[in-house]
């Protein structure tokens, strides 16, 4: 059985019908990237996943447990965490207080030296304040708070986006020790080059449908994809 089993997503805001009939995989220890135009359905999935957004139908297993309709923290505590596009840290917090605060229901968590251990820069800014940080800092912040977790899955939206090159250099091999080390992740981002480099998957949705999956490395020797379906 995959970690996590996606049948049949259907998803609304409102009385528009976002996500049709979603279904997708993840394996243990794989990072699979979810690609997609601006406003096809990438962040929603990720939200229906975790519960931000309630699915209308369809089936989200996590090893093995049903989790779809599920509230956020309970889907958290199944072992499911989400990094939000917008990070979500706590401002008037400490970088050190961030990450405990985070971790403080985890029934696994992990030290904080683990922590800085990955992220060196959080260490040296662990005084800090949230506010103070720069954007590479706070999403560095954001997935050590979803990490300090121990969570059998971590869903990344867009962790690249409007960092600076040596950032997002910095950030991807951040996830690439975590995918060595066993991490399972879902990425969602526009950075085709960082998100290739890192995924062993890709789904491509549009328009809500998914349209196109298969391995990272046959998705760049389709240029024709690429172009129909991201613009690139």
């Amino acid at each position: 059985m995959s970690l996590l089993e996606v049948t049949g997503l259907n998803s609304y805001y409102g009385d528009s019908h976002i996500l049709f009939d979603v279904s997708l995989r993840v394996e243990r220890n794989e990072v699979v990237a979810l690609l997609g135009r601006n406003g096809a359905g990438k962040s929603t999935t990720l939200k229906s996943l975790m519960g931000v957004v309630t699915p209308q139908s369809g089936s989200v297993v996590l090893d093995g447990v049903e989790i779809a309709g599920k509230k956020s923290h309970v889907i958290a505590q199944a072992g499911m965490q989400l990094v939000h596009e917008d990070r979500r840290v706590f401002g008037s917090l400490n970088v050190e207080e961030n990450i405990i605060l985070a971790g403080l229901t985890a029934p696994n968590k992990w030290p904080l030296d683990r922590i800085y251990e990955m992220f060196p820069r959080l260490k040296e800014r662990r005084d800090s304040r949230g506010t103070d940080l720069s954007g590479g800092e706070q999403q560095m912040l954001a997935i050590a708070r979803a990490l300090v977790r121990d969570p059998k899955i971590i869903l990344l939206d867009e962790p690249f986006e409007g960092l600076a090159p040596v950032i997002v250099r910095d950030l991807l091999k951040a996830c690439r020790d975590l995918a060595a080390a066993g991490q399972t992740i879902v990425l969602v981002e526009q950075n085709l080059a960082a998100t290739l480099a890192l995924a062993q998957r890709v789904y491509i949705i549009n328009n809500g449908h998914i349209v196109h999956d298969g391995p990272a490395l046959e998705i760049k020797k389709q240029p024709e994809v690429l172009q129909r379906y991201l613009g690139v």
